[in-house]
């Protein structure tokens, strides 16, 4: 585990890297395609959503959900997904809704930096912002 130093600048500079933003996107894309169909369905963006444990804890203390209010949560992220309401989320959407939430969280970190602890096999986007801008201070 590794703590780094991070604001919304070294969120906003690797989304502005299209090529290492699409690439990191295109990875998450492909490991939540669990039927290699080239688009993800409800079902597929739940699985992944679920993986996350969103629901499961507040500040490590487990909390029970109401199963109605978990699936009203998991079917309106799946609809801002869906840009195009045709029921399934294509790579091209990705890209685009976790572009959104990316600048999202730059916007809400802002120019203070913060300080996050980070697994080392962490493959967040996140943590690819920050190897990102490691990278170019090392080659400076």
């Amino acid at each position: 585990m590794g703590v780094v130093i991070i604001d919304g600048s070294t969120i906003r500079d690797f989304v502005s890297n299209e090529a290492e933003f699409n690439k990191s996107a295109d990875e998450k894309f492909a490991a939540f395609d669990l039927d290699h169909d080239g688009v993800l369905s409800r079902w597929e963006l739940r699985k992944a959503l679920e993986s996350f444990r969103l629901l499961e804890t507040h500040f490590g203390v487990d909390v029970a959900t109401p199963p109605e209010e978990v699936a009203e949560l998991y079917d309106s992220i799946f609809e801002k997904f869906d840009g195009d309401h045709n029921g399934e989320v294509d790579l091209e959407e990705f890209r685009e809704e976790m572009k959104m939430i990316a600048l999202a969280i730059a916007d809400g970190i802002g120019s203070s930096p913060i300080q996050m602890a980070l697994e080392d096999d962490d493959c967040s986007f996140l943590k690819l912002a920050v190897d990102l801008e490691a990278s170019k201070v090392s080659a400076a």
